[in-house]
């Protein structure tokens, strides 16, 4: 393990001169499991038991500069290759990360921030095929977390040199198919009540641009939130709008989502989501999903029931795409 941390860094120090050395340092290896029952009455379920399993080895140190350094590498279900975070902190700069798998970077942080106690509306078995924001992130990129920002208030900004050219190996191009999509970037802002001036208000938004060879012009994210949480009561509204720069065929997706969340205890809690997504297309077809959830936690393990609705999944208007389920969840973490 310590001989992986120093070959890391020392393929940093090839590219930065001023960095000298690392302290060694061991990873370390964080994950669980959830399991679950699901009941769809108006759909083929087969075996409705169902396992996930995820992991994270991380480690992290600091350079003879005063630079810190972290790595966090992550898998999902059936040991499947999940994303890379490797973040290189700055005094006077911030963090920068390359990542590789995208995930919860750029705008793709807040596809759906509204408040819950397990899942989004349509993220309990719902098989929605709901369309969100997710902006750059889908390709391998750069993001910067400047440190010089006022208290309370949060930038980043993401870049990726080619959004949809797929995972590469060190000095290994992943090349792009033709009329893949290109260069895009996410910019998003989030601020908490040090700046508001309201205890328990968070407003955030973020924008994201990038190109496609295919379409008819440039295909953009934008989204804007707030939530507000006082004693064990949450709620939240966000608005989102993803274009996709196209002229025929599914065009834009603009969704309305809000959630309330109530903390009856330390461990108890319980949770209202809805959710809507309307496709532009030849005709217009909105998707909503609504779902209460209850979340009991013990330690490292976690109960969660929910009961959702859904109409027009997947912007498909046919009876097959109305449904409802039940799912009940054990997660354990460790």
């Amino acid at each position: 393990m310590n001989k992986y941390t120093k070959l890391g860094v020392s393929a940093l120090c090839g590219s930065l001169a001023t960095v000298s050395a690392a302290n060694a340092g061991d990873l370390s290896v964080s994950g669980g499991v959830d399991m679950s029952w699901i009941s769809l009455p108006k759909a083929e379920t087969g075996n409705p038991i169902g396992i996930g399993s995820n992991y994270t080895l991380s480690g992290s140190g600091e350079l003879d500069n005063g630079w810190s350094v972290a790595i966090a590498i992550a898998a999902t279900n059936r040991m499947a290759y999940s994303t890379t975070n490797v973040t290189v902190t700055v005094p006077s700069l911030g963090d920068l990360i390359i990542t590789q798998g995208g995930t919860g970077k750029g705008i793709d942080r807040m596809d759906d921030v509204t408040p819950n106690v397990w899942e989004e509306a349509y993220g309990v078995g719902l098989s929605n095929g709901i369309q969100t924001v997710n902006g750059s992130t889908t390709g391998a990129g750069i993001e910067w977390t400047p440190n010089m920002m006022p208290d309370g208030l949060t930038a980043r900004v993401f870049y990726s040199p080619d959004v949809t050219g797929a995972p590469s190996a060190e000095k290994g191009g992943s090349g792009s198919a033709i009329n893949s999509g290109s260069s895009g970037f996410d910019v998003t802002l989030v601020a908490t009540d040090a700046i508001t001036g309201m205890p328990g208000l968070t407003i955030g938004g973020g924008y994201a641009q990038f190109d496609r060879t295919a379409a008819s012009g440039d295909a953009s994210d934008a989204t804007v939130y707030a939530t507000y949480a006082m004693g064990g009561l949450t709620v939240g509204y966000q608005w989102s709008e993803a274009d996709l720069g196209t002229s025929t065929g599914a065009q834009q997706y603009d969704n309305d989502g809000y959630g309330i969340t109530f903390a009856i205890n330390d461990d108890l809690s319980i949770g209202y989501n809805h959710y809507e997504s309307e496709q532009t297309n030849t005709t217009n077809v909105t998707s909503e999903a609504t779902s209460v959830q209850i979340a009991y936690s013990m330690g490292g393990a976690s109960v969660r029931l929910a009961s959702a609705e859904g109409e027009n999944m997947a912007y498909q208007t046919t009876a097959a795409y109305d449904r409802d389920v039940t799912t009940l969840s054990v997660a354990l973490a460790f």
